[in-house]
């Protein structure tokens, strides 16, 4: 199979028909063999509906039924699982991302070998105020943390090889940070291509300004993550041993002052350098600790599902 489209969707029953029509459209006249795979990610309207309609006059059509909302990454999550293709394409179900792009991305990823490409809402639609300022701070910010060079981390429409979306774990909310996550794995070959961006036609966005507040605490994660989540000792062990050698100097002053200086008669603990040095060693051996449960963690981690499945379709 040529390509799988993964489309995770909440609540977008008036796009999904048209949506459908424009990508099978796209995908004939290029004549590709694809798969559609649908996540619903606990919508409240039909979109449920809309999927088993859809299935059922093509068997190209699949879909993923969650029991709740559990987030955007959650369904992508699960539609990696299940495609199938060569070329992974994803995309959002409000019509804002143009299916006209495919050829091109599966071009990008077969012809040129990129591992992943990202596209680039260059020109945008949305609020100046709610969404372009913050966004491009957000990604200026993510450029700068993460080393990956892209303009828009946002950008729902992306192309991937098989074997990236197989190697990668979305969970949380690091569905803007797939660039990065697949960086860490490996795949070092990312382009970014400008893609066209339309006014959303149907119903409301369902992020807020909550969601750059949350993308930066993210990126601050993926950050860490990236660098020390191997090995965390090396960064709690670290820092908790500077702690405790602060401590210890402290207590080895107090010590020889009141042994061999101090003649004011003074108790240690009427001293401030006692907390500080009881402090520090307290935290160091705290930030020691967590480094070693850490350590012992993820040698007994386990792979665990982050969502529940209703029903599948032609999985």
């Amino acid at each position: 199979m040529n390509i799988s489209v993964v489309i995770p969707l909440l609540n977008e029953q008036e796009s999904l028909n048209e949506l459908y029509n424009w990508i099978a459209k796209v995908m004939q006249s290029n004549s590709f063999s694809y798969e559609i795979i649908f996540i619903d990610d606990g919508s409240s309207d039909d979109s449920w509906a809309t999927i088993q309609s859809l299935s059922k006059s093509d068997p190209n059509v699949k879909g993923i039924r969650f029991l709740r909302n559990y987030g955007k990454s959650q369904a992508l999550h699960a539609g990696f699982e299940a495609a199938s293709g060569d070329v992974i394409i994803t995309m959002d179900a409000d019509l804002q991302d143009n299916p006209e792009e495919i050829p091109e991305l599966y071009k990008m990823i077969t012809e040129e070998q990129y591992d992943l490409v990202s596209g680039w809402k260059k020109k945008r639609y949305d609020s100046v105020i709610a969404k372009n300022l913050p966004s491009k701070l957000f990604n200026a910010a993510a450029r700068r943390t993460s080393g990956v060079k892209l303009h828009d981390f946002n950008c729902g429409l992306k192309a991937y090889k098989n074997k990236v979306i197989k190697n990668i774990d979305v969970h949380g909310e690091m569905h803007r940070y797939i660039p990065v996550l697949a960086k860490n794995a490996g795949f070092a070959k990312i382009g970014e291509k400008v893609v066209l961006h339309q006014a959303r036609k149907y119903g409301k966005t369902k992020f807020g300004m909550s969601r750059f507040i949350n993308g930066f605490l993210d990126l601050v994660t993926i950050w860490f993550m990236s660098r020390f989540g191997k090995r965390p000792m090396h960064f709690f062990g670290l820092i908790g041993t500077l702690l405790f050698l602060v401590g210890f100097c402290f207590s080895l002053y107090l010590g020889i002052d009141k042994l061999f200086i101090e003649t004011k008669g003074r108790l240690i603990s009427q001293r401030p350098e006692f907390y500080i040095a009881l402090t520090a060693m307290i935290l160091g051996t705290q930030f020691f600790l967590a480094g070693f449960i850490g350590e012992i963690m993820l040698t007994t981690k386990r792979d665990k599902r982050r969502y529940n499945v209703s029903q599948k379709i032609s999985l």
